[in-house]
């Protein structure tokens, strides 16, 4: 009979689930600071004003996010499973989190699974301790079973008759079976290192191959240059990573309704927003500590490029047109970069021509993304300046764009300096026809649909493209 009864007051203990981590694989606090950050940064001052007055307080500030949408949050499944068991067993089931109760009741009512819930509100933070009392006066020592993931939930699962842990640290989970003696840990597929090379964006690196520019246009193949060039490379690629997880943490919302920017590691939860944060000074000072072993005046430019990148990620890239001079901005500063390592100059004239060519280059990004959005039927972009309507414009923008940069590439190669540097200088016009070519092939990929929101990426997946750059290459051997 008391096995009966044990088992009977087990299917009617209610079920309480954590929200941040748990619940979702995400953290509402980072995600609303970083919504508000990115379209009023001066906000910051407001935060830490408010953080003075105590996380609850903080919270309650951020509690209204422009952009929340609860649909697109990246749920855990085998938590929703847990909570689906539970509910067909007749238990009551709530939800009770540190984060906002404005944002916490807008999760419970979009998902409907929920007898009732516990949440931070204007003056009480519900996290660790407090929470664990809400939940004691609620249900009594014991009598609730508790799904939670961190530290923060340790003085939960102590009162709880089972725990349930998802994603647990070594070192919590150790102190959770110290502490509790019925403990079931969650199944769940941590970040591998192909995880953080795609939030890292390793396959941009490329991109930083730029730096060469320089030490190709003047010549110069000795070793120290090839090694100057190298940690341009590798500061560059530091550099960017770090702008990218700051750029995918403004941008959380609006890639999680994006065709394939949903599976980015922090927009669908593969990776905790806190390891993304931490990443970054991480990935800066690293960045800086290369730069400094070239040149002080190559650790100014750096120090330049991520002002100018993080002036992109909250202000520029939410400007039409100002975006995307600052995405051929940073291009161009790649090759100024490179210069600046090995101490030469760089004709004007390449340089103009890299400029017009990376603007043609974002602006075909911009047109794939609202060609995209079009067919898809979907509402114009918070995120950008563009409307829906602006597609024919902008791919008009960007050939007009890629004919200019073909000029100016004429007028590079027709200099006398340059011309000096090669012993048969004529041979460099063939190129021309062949850049001709491949712009306007990808105008028209791009128009058809065939081309990844990236042209770069594009470009180095792409085996007429990779072929293309094999043919210019070629031509500029044979001119040397």
């Amino acid at each position: 009979m008391s096995s009966r009864r044990a088992v009977s007051d087990r299917e009617q203990r209610p079920l309480v689930v954590d929200l941040d981590g748990t619940l979702i694989r995400s953290d509402l606090l980072i995600e609303c600071a970083f919504s508000e950050l990115s379209r009023r940064p001066h906000s910051i001052v407001d935060m830490f004003s408010a953080l003075g007055q105590g996380k609850a307080s903080l919270k309650h500030r951020l509690s209204e996010p422009e952009d929340f949408d609860p649909a697109v949050l990246p749920y855990d499944a085998e938590v929703l499973n847990i909570i689906h068991q539970a509910r067909e067993q007749g238990r009551p089931v709530y939800l009770a989190s540190a984060s906002h109760e404005r944002l916490v009741s807008a999760v419970a009512d979009h998902l409907g699974l929920f007898s009732g819930w516990f949440a931070t509100d204007a003056s009480r933070n519900c996290a660790g301790e407090i929470k664990a009392g809400l939940l004691v006066a609620a249900f009594g020592e014991g009598e609730f079973d508790y799904i939670g993931n961190d530290a923060a939930d340790l003085p939960v699962w102590r009162h709880a008759a089972k725990a349930y842990a998802i994603r647990t640290p070594a070192k919590v989970a150790r102190q959770l079976s110290a502490q509790c003696d019925d403990v079931e840990h969650l199944s769940h597929e941590g970040p591998t290192w192909r995880t953080w090379a795609r939030l890292l964006r390793v396959h941009q690196y490329a991109k930083n191959g730029l730096v060469f520019v320089p030490l190709l246009a003047n010549h110069l193949f000795d070793w120290t240059s090839v090694v100057l060039a190298l940690l341009a490379v590798v500061a560059f690629s530091l550099c960017a990573s770090s702008v990218y997880l700051l750029n995918d943490l403004v941008d959380l919302q609006d890639d999680r309704t994006h065709r394939t920017k949903c599976r980015r590691p922090l927009a669908c939860g593969d990776i905790p927003l806190s390891h993304a944060l931490l990443a970054i000074p991480v990935l800066l000072l690293l960045s800086f500590a290369v730069a400094t072993q070239i040149s002080w005046p190559f650790l100014g430019l750096l120090a330049g490029y991520f002002a100018l990148t993080t002036a992109y990620s909250f202000l520029l890239k939410r400007k039409m047109i100002l975006d995307v001079v600052a995405l051929a901005g940073l291009y161009t500063t790649r090759v100024i970069g490179g210069a600046v390592a090995l101490s030469v100059a760089v004709s004007p004239w390449l340089l103009a021509f890299m400029m017009s060519w990376f603007l043609s280059l974002a602006l075909v990004k911009r047109y794939v993304e609202l060609l995209a959005r079009r067919e898809a039927n979907l509402p114009d972009s918070r995120s950008r300046g563009y409307r829906n309507t602006d597609v024919g414009m902008v791919g008009a923008l960007a050939a007009a764009a890629g004919v200019n940069a073909l000029t100016l590439f004429s007028l590079y190669i027709a200099d006398a300096d340059v011309q000096a540097l090669y012993t048969r200088p004529e041979i460099l016009w063939l190129v021309a026809p062949i850049l001709t070519y491949w712009i306007a092939r990808v105008l028209m990929l791009a128009h058809r649909g065939q081309v990844h929101d990236d042209p770069v990426v594009f470009a180095l997946k792409d085996r007429v493209s990779l072929a293309t750059l094999g043919a210019v290459g070629l031509f500029v051997i044979g001119a040397l």
